[in-house]
């Protein structure tokens, strides 16, 4: 960003500089009082009113500026065709100049809006053999935040293939990820270096292009504001963990995932009666429970298991009670089955 600015005042100066020598050899600025100060003012100001189009098109992507330059190109094609046409030869030259601005406005706009509207297949139509697919990478975005990078199931998801979509990492979101891996708290630092860690992972995968995005917005005051403005110029669907950002997002239209919500709708449904195979983790909060955890972090109860903690166990299930924080299953200890050749003699 800062090296745009850079850019932005090196151009100013370059305008500047530029106005002030025309002013010196242009018939009309020749003799006027203060006629270079004029010239100045003349070439700042266009500066400036350069650097804000280049505001304004700040969202505006390369893909998009080609088809508005094709759309523009073809509808001055059509316009002069009809022009040529031999249709106003009649017509009066102040009519004709008339005509002849409604057609260029009219087929250019047309053209622009088609050519907006259209995706890489449809330019084969015009230009035969050709086809502008060298890759057949999608162009969706998706934008990451740094609780999702370090929570890690990200880098599972774009493993296993369920992601498609060029994979964006702003640079203020490194930049926070680098200031807690950094951070003298213990807990902070390893939750950074995990961070850093599954990015890395992320980077080495063959599946998805990641890129670094260097787009800053110095005004915005958070983290969230950034990423909510950046997922709204780029079209990006945004991954996140945590719940304000996602609200905000929401509010804002923004198409928003949030992992601790995909894994609670991916969750395991038990039924009373199921059996499942768990290591049963610690005792619980009454005498005799045992608690375990299914690989989803599902918690489980189990009666009975005090005397299994740190063993695995078979469990029957007997119910679930929704909470706020999520699912927790009751379930009974299952005694083995003992196979009657083992089992005690009878006694007559």
């Amino acid at each position: 960003m800062m090296s745009l600015w850079v850019i932005r005042i090196l151009f100013l100066c370059l305008c500047t500089t530029g106005g002030y020598a025309v002013s010196q050899v242009r018939p009309e600025f020749v003799g006027v009082p203060l006629s270079g100060v004029l010239g100045m003012v003349i070439g700042f100001g266009f500066g400036w009113l350069m650097i804000a189009v280049d505001e304004m098109l700040k969202g505006f992507s390369l893909r998009a500026f080609s088809a508005t330059t094709f759309g523009l190109l073809l509808g001055t094609v059509v316009a002069l065709l009809i022009d040529h046409s031999g249709l106003f030869e009649n017509a009066d030259e102040k009519v004709r100049w008339l005509i002849r601005l409604g057609l260029f406005l009219s087929f250019t706009y047309i053209g622009i809006v088609l050519a907006m509207r259209s995706n890489k297949e449809d330019f084969s139509l015009i230009i035969p053999y050709v086809r502008f697919s060298p890759q057949n990478r999608p162009d969706n975005p998706l934008l990451l935040d740094t609780s999702v990078i370090i929570d890690g199931r990200i880098a599972d998801l774009v493993e296993a293939n369920f992601l498609e979509g060029l994979i964006v990492v702003p640079r203020f979101v490194l930049k926070e990820l680098m200031q807690v891996a950094d951070s003298n708290d213990p807990i902070k630092r390893a939750r950074g270096r995990r961070g850093l860690d599954i990015l890395n992972r992320i980077q080495h995968n063959t599946r998805n292009e990641v890129k670094i995005h260097d787009g800053d917005f110095p005004e915005e005051q958070g983290v969230d504001s950034k990423l909510v403005r950046l997922a709204r110029n780029l079209g990006a669907k945004l991954f996140t963990n945590d719940y304000n950002l996602a609200k905000l997002a929401e509010l804002q239209s923004i198409n928003c995932v949030n992992m601790h919500e995909l894994a609670k709708s991916l969750r395991v449904i038990l039924l009373p009666g199921e059996v499942v195979n768990l290591r049963i983790a610690r005792e619980g909060r009454d005498k005799g429970q045992g608690v375990g955890y299914l690989p989803d972090g599902t918690m489980v109860v189990v009666n009975h298991a005090h005397a299994m903690v740190g063993q695995q166990a078979d469990v029957e299930v007997q119910s679930t009670l929704q909470t706020g924080a999520g699912v927790i299953v009751f379930a009974d200890l299952r005694a083995p089955h003992v196979p009657r050749s083992e089992s005690a003699p009878l006694h007559s």
